[in-house]
């Protein structure tokens, strides 16, 4: 259940409003809410901002920082650690001995650093984390200094004046000004899911149910149709959704691959606490002193048991999204991050997304063939017919074309940098475009013929009506996909005036309409009708229309989508267009993608979609990749299918009917630009800049994090499995109580500070390797440490604990033959650098399961490589700097001893590498 903290200081903050703007009148509650109709001044929303406290519902940002670093010390054997020392601490005061007191010191010191890595490494994440989703925070349209602005939800404040479009979700309770056709989906706050019309008249009585007050708009809900002007009336804490807000907490999302790897760590867990009892057992047996086997044992626990592995995929997964924030993707939730990495099929649409979005008008068929010059958003072209420029004001017939689609259409054009661009749908921004190259004063024309009723564009009747006044007349106009508009039609006009529309002249037209999609055109008829005498009704002014002309629009394909798509192709990922275009444009722009091509280049039509049985369906997919005429809720049938077929998909959309599909879907994405707020919400994945490239490359991050996760599992399991085998082994073959512990409990902690801190972060930051895009998608039910590779970690563990434990046995020989004084002093120290060393130098290994350090390059992750030079830095400080070397009881090493460090040390580098060799080989990449 979505959770509340209730912001205090808001609440402190809070100013007492009047609870009854329903049955005000839209004047009175604006006088109330003391502001007006031109919006609040930046100076006001801003005071307001201060007064009233940010627009949210307290949800909080995460733990404080003290919280982060007191939750490094809740493990139980971090616990029972620092309980350890403190009793070897007592009972060095109680002997008055030294030794113990430092031992605890020591180690008290070792968690205490661990700490602060571990509360560095979650404070980042947990800042990167909130950072993108502040990137993906809603945003609302407001009016203010008089003019229209996109703010964040957070900064709306009582007074402001909000506009409302299809799509949009409501970020504030607020009183409708103006309504049209407006009706909103109230769901979240009464559980209703059918949409409830909206209008800007004052509700009475004053204490109308909060169903009944139609005048109003509420925080969190969605506009359903229509659109309209409020005043916000409440914000935060104090909107009808805050008041019913209770004070739970939001509870962190975990992601799959983080429950199997807690599940592992338990397991792993239980492993190495048998192991530990054992080499208690043993080392009391020998009589070696109990507390110092105790701190051994638990020393061992704490370092070997890989209980922070949830945590490393936290942490791996917040530096994958900054990254793919930088290339435009926001990942709205961790999980989906994952299934990235498993995505099989790829369904998008084509506007915008494989294309560039910015349509422009190239043919206008009016009777003839008329042809448009002009680049982008730049209102400036010729029209031409048969090669030569013609003058549009003398073209009656084009002028009322044109005027249609200007006024049939809620996007303007404006100039930002030196550069045009529309507010809107690009479709109808280049409409308004080709109004302007004629020569039309497109705002001025809207000022004088002042929009009086809509019917709204819907996806399944694929057409638009808005009603006009003009010259005292009402004037309706339509713009939609031929099929749809035709139909409607009786008439028809062209330079010589009006004709009747019969069935020969109607299937001239639609032939038309196929062959201008069929050169990859986005077709839009235009019609018109006077309706001075008819009611305002959808049912009464959609019929005995004009048909005045269609408009052939052309949107260029992306450049860098031709090479996205072949990548997905060399990465197993099977793409699928799935657009509102004609069947003709689908497949031409399919084909020059290479969406489309031999055995898959039947397009399917969303009528064919519609008839079709689940069986029929599912072979469809077998063979077809492009679907064209398809309504939103056909989406939804597509993502079933395929995820029946065992398939992993992505779907992208971008209005309020694709957000059930995107939901479906495994990884849904949304369209930042265009996209509503409403698909937003129900999305994994929004790109901010509406491109299918962008959707690739989330792909390659999200297999680049995958791929790091498993190298920081692999690394950290080998190099604690060596340290388990090596304590184990030792307590069973060295015999004498002097040689137990073979290491000592601030060797076991040190190792696990070096080794799991520097190096294992510098995993985290690997580059993508070469070819992350060339192989399968990973599946999804693979467990995080497979079969294979868990005999990897064995052998490599083992081989660690193996030259570990032969350091010991030939430094502990050399000793004895030079006549040194503490023989176990300097074996041990030979096999604790060895040890941390071995585990250092695996890290280098570790960069890739496939590829050499060779191939790779040793310095082609620099962090890597100060990681490692800072711990060797560290490792000799330890074993040279007198003060270190007693609390740590390592003894000086000469040349000898490095001698046999430095070559055992890189046995488990060379048996990594030459598995790297011998793998590849078997499987053919060599």
């Amino acid at each position: 259940m979505a959770s509340v903290i209730i912001n205090r200081k808001s609440l402190d903050l809070k100013v007492e409003m009047p609870r009854d703007f329903h049955a005000m009148s839209g004047e009175e509650a604006l006088t109330a809410l003391g502001t007006r109709t031109e919006g609040l001044s930046t100076a006001e929303a801003r005071e307001r901002l201060v007064r009233y406290g940010p627009n949210e519902l307290g949800e909080g940002r995460g733990p404080s920082p003290l919280r982060l670093f007191l939750g490094q010390f809740k493990d139980l054997m971090v616990i029972v650690l620092i309980i350890a020392a403190l009793i070897s601490a007592g009972i060095g005061a109680w002997k008055g001995s030294a030794e113990e007191w430092l031992d605890a010191g020591i180690i008290l010191i070792i968690v205490m650093v661990n700490a602060v890595l571990g509360f560095v490494q979650n404070y980042r994440a947990e800042r990167t984390m909130q950072a993108l989703k502040e990137m993906a925070a809603p945003k609302a349209t407001v009016v203010r200094d008089g003019e229209e602005r996109s703010v964040p939800s957070r900064d709306l404040v009582p007074g402001d004046i909000i506009i409302l479009t299809t799509g949009d979700r409501i970020s504030a309770d607020a009183r409708l000004l103006e309504a049209v056709n407006l009706k909103v989906n109230e769901a979240p706050l009464t559980g209703e899911s059918a949409p409830v019309r909206k209008s800007a008249e004052a509700v009475l009585p004053p204490d109308a149910p909060l169903a009944e007050r139609s005048n109003m708009v509420f925080s969190g809900c969605t506009v359903d149709h229509g659109r309209g002007r409020a005043v916000v009336t409440a914000t935060g804490m104090t909107t009808q959704l805050g008041t019913i807000a209770q004070m739970v907490r939001v509870e962190s999302e975990s992601t799959p691959l983080q429950r199997k790897l807690d599940r592992l760590g338990r397991q792993l867990g239980l492993i190495v606490l048998g192991v530990c009892v054992f080499i208690f057992a043993v080392g009391y047996l020998r009589g070696v002193p109990v507390e110092e086997m105790f701190l051994t044992s638990v020393s061992l626990a704490v370092a070997a048991i890989p209980e922070g592995l949830p945590a490393v995929v936290t942490i791996s997964l917040a530096l994958g999204l900054q990254r793919m924030a930088k290339r435009k993707a926001v990942m709205r939730r961790l999980p989906a991050v994952e299934a990235l990495g498993s995505a099989t099929v790829i369904c998008t649409d084509k506007t915008g997304t494989l294309t560039r979005g910015e349509m422009n008008v190239r043919e206008v068929y009016v009777g003839e063939t008329i042809s448009v010059s002009g680049e982008g958003f730049e209102p400036e072209g010729e029209f031409l017919v048969n090669g030569r420029p013609i003058a549009p004001a003398e073209r009656e017939d084009l002028i009322s074309l044109l005027m249609a689609g200007a006024l049939c259409n809620d996007s303007s054009l404006y100039q930002e940098g030196g550069r045009w661009k529309v507010r809107g749908d690009p479709t109808e921004g280049a409409l308004v475009v080709a109004a302007m190259k004629a020569g039309l004063d497109v705002e001025g024309l809207a000022r004088r013929s002042p929009r009086l009723y809509e019917v709204p564009f819907d996806s399944t009747k694929k057409r638009m009506t808005t009603v006009h006044e003009m010259d005292g007349r009402r004037i309706a106009f339509m713009k939609g996909a031929a099929e749809s508009v035709v139909p409607l039609c009786t008439r028809y006009r062209t330079r010589e005036g009006e004709h009747p529309l019969d069935k020969a002249t109607a299937d001239a037209i639609l032939a038309k309409d196929n062959e201008m999609a069929g050169r990859a055109l986005r077709v839009l008829a235009i019609a018109t009708r006077d309706v001075s005498d008819v009611p305002l009704e959808e049912a009464a002014i959609e019929r005995e229309m004009t048909f005045l002309g269609l408009v052939g629009m052309m949107d260029a394909p992306r450049s860098e989508a031709v090479e996205a798509v072949r990548r997905c192709h060399a990465a197993g990922i099977r793409v699928i267009m799935i657009t509102g275009d004609h069947e003709l444009t689908a497949r031409a722009i399919a084909l020059e993608l290479g969406i489309a091509g031999p055995g898959r280049d039947r397009v399917v039509s969303g009528k064919a979609l519609e008839a079709a049985s689940p069986e029929e369906l599912a072979e469809m997919l077998r063979t077809t990749n492009v679907f064209a005429r398809v309504a939103p809720e056909h989406k939804m049938r597509i993502v079933e299918a395929l995820q029946a077929q065992g398939e992993i998909v992505a779907m992208t959309g971008d209005g309020v009917n694709d957000a059930p599909a995107l939901k479906r879907a495994d990884i849904g994405v949304a369209m930042g630009v265009t996209g509503t707020d409403v698909s937003k919400e129900a999305s994994q994945m929004v790109l901010m800049d509406d491109n299918f490239a962008t959707i690739v490359n989330a792909v390659e991050e999200g297999r680049g994090v995958y791929d790091n996760i498993r190298k920081f599992v692999a690394f950290l399991l080998s190099c604690n499995s060596g340290e388990v085998i090596a304590m184990f082994v030792a307590s069973l073959v060295l015999v004498g109580p002097e040689y137990m512990p073979f290491l000592l409990p601030v060797h076991l902690l040190w190792m696990n500070l070096v080794t799991d801190g520097l190096p294992a972060l510098a995993l985290g930051v690997e580059p993508i390797e070469k070819g992350v895009m060339q192989r399968p998608p990973t599946d999804p039910n693979e467990p995080p440490l497979t079969r294979r590779a868990a005999v990897r970690v064995l052998i490599i563990g083992g081989v660690i604990a193996l030259s570990a434990l032969l350091a010991f046995q030939l430094a502990d020989l050399l000793a004895l033959s030079s006549g040194q004084a503490d023989n176990v002093r300097h074996a041990r120290t030979v096999a604790f650098c060895t040890m941390v060393l071995a585990q250092l130098f695996l890290g280098l290994s570790a960069r890739s399961e496939t590829h050499t350090i060779r191939r790779l390059g040793l310095f082609t992750n620099r962090k890597m490589v100060l990681a490692i030079a800072v711990s060797v830095a560290l490792q000799l400080a330890v074993v040279y700097v007198p003060v270190l070397s007693g609390a740590f009881r390592t003894a000086p090493l000469g040349l000898a001893e490095w001698a046999l460090i430095l070559p055992l040390s890189m046995l488990a580098l060379a048996v990594n590498e030459a598995w790297k060799v011998l793998a590849s080989r078997r499987e053919g990449r060599c």
